[in-house]
Parts: C-alpha cells; structure tokens; sequence
C-alpha cells in the first residue's frame, strides 16, 4: 500500500497527536473528530450518530479508532455512547466503505482486574520485594477487566473479533499502556505499565503495516519496562515490533 489513506478517529488526544507525528509523510491522514484538526482535513461528526460519520470512510484504506470515553471514573452514558455504541459504529461505517483494516485501541483495563492478586498487585504498587517469579498475562489469558470502562474494550474486542469472522474486515486490537502527556512515568504503577508516546504510535504503525491476511489480533503495547506483566514477544513474533523505551530509564 502505498501512501495509504489512513482515518483517525480521536486524533485531537495525546494518542492521536503521536500517531500523527509517527506516520508523517508516510501516510494520507484523515481525521474524524469533535473538533477540527490543524493541518488535518477533518470531517467533525460525533461517533455515536452514524449517518453523521459514514461520508468520512469514503476512499479510506485504514482506521485507526481512538476515539473513546476514557478512564474508570467515566459515567456510564458516556461509555456506552462512545465506547460501546461508538465502537459498533465505526466498525459498522468501516464495512460499508470497504476498508480494508481497522485498528481498534483497546485498553490494559481488559486484564487490570488482576492487579486485585499477587503477584500484580505488588508490581502495581511498586512493592518489589514482595514480588517473586510471575506470569506474564498474554492475549491468550482469560481477560478481567477493571471497571465498566474495561469492559466496554472487552466489547471492542469482541466485536472486532465479530467483523473479521462475518465480514472479512480485518481488525487489530491493541491494549495501550499508560500513555502520559508528560512521556514519563509519574506513579509507581507507570514502572510496570507505562507505555511512551512513540512506542505506542511505533506499535500502531506496526499495525497498519501488517500483512493483509491478519484478520483479527491482540496486542499488548507497553515499554521495555523491566517490572511489566504484560506480554510484548507476541508483537515481537507477528508486527516485528520492539519498544524504544523503558520507565526504568526514568527511575529517580
């Protein structure tokens, strides 16, 4: 694919603005959003109406959908509008178009429920010493999400998994890190999770570029980070991705 026409829904958000940086010239970007994007042609419409969203999908290659009510605290008519009805919506939109991929941000929050037990409550909390020998979760562990916003990306996910095996749509789920507008670790959770600005744009990248016959995957995207208990060697094995960074870099 050369000079893909690739769609980015939520691209005003810090995640947006890295992806931009990332794809440069590389790519023709478009964005759906609230509100207009400098530089950007954006088509502003609210992802929970879609007849509102469906004329940005005309002539699009990619979508990457970042757009979502974020974080445990959200109320849930916003998750359900942005996350849950959202979701089904640009999938939905993405069909009609005839996009060839999608890659859907996914959350950590689909697995953080394990923090709740040893050893990851420990490596959440920064008590190292409490910590021995632990499991790495991987795409293939049983999820547990935390809070209703996690569920809503176990919905994601599951509806993603839906549109590649009834449409043929091809759909890359990524469970993002603890991404930070500081590009730094800033609470002892960030040492295990934390995931930096170009890593995750480098892994969405990854992503667009993957062959066309991966139809449906799930990645975790977190930094080199020395006390991670989330799987990178599946990224590694199947988009040939490796992260730049480590929090342990930042360590004071």
């Amino acid at each position: 694919m050369d000079r893909p026409v690739v769609l980015v829904t939520g691209m005003s958000g810090l995640i947006g603005g890295a992806v931009r940086r990332q794809l440069g010239a590389g790519a023709e970007l478009r964005a759906l959003n609230r509100r207009a994007v400098d530089g950007v042609p954006t088509h502003r419409a609210d992802i929970a109406d879609l007849d509102a969203i469906q004329p940005a999908f005309r002539g699009v290659d990619a979508v990457v959908h970042l757009a979502a009510s974020v974080g445990t605290d959200a109320p849930f008519d916003e998750i359900l509008r942005a996350n849950v009805v959202g979701t089904y919506n640009v999938f939905e939109a993405a069909r009609r178009a005839g996009v060839r991929r999608v890659v859907y941000a996914s959350s950590g929050a689909t697995v953080s429920g394990y923090e709740r037990d040893m050893p990851y409550a420990a490596l959440a909390a920064g008590r190292y010493d409490d910590v021995g020998a632990w499991t790495t979760l991987t795409h293939e562990t049983p999820v547990r999400p935390s809070g209703v916003y996690g569920a809503s990306k176990v919905w994601g996910e599951a509806l993603a998994r839906h549109y590649a095996d009834a449409h043929g749509l091809s759909v890359l789920c990524v469970r993002i890190g603890h991404v930070t507008a500081e590009d730094r670790p800033r609470a002892p959770r960030d040492f295990s999770v934390w995931c930096s600005q170009r890593d995750i744009a480098r892994m969405i990248e990854a992503c667009l570029r993957a062959p066309a016959t991966l139809r449906f995957d799930v990645f975790f995207a977190v930094s080199n980070n020395k006390w991670s208990y989330r799987d990178l060697d599946h990224a590694r094995r199947v988009l040939g991705f490796e992260p730049l960074d480590a929090a342990e870099t930042h360590r004071t």
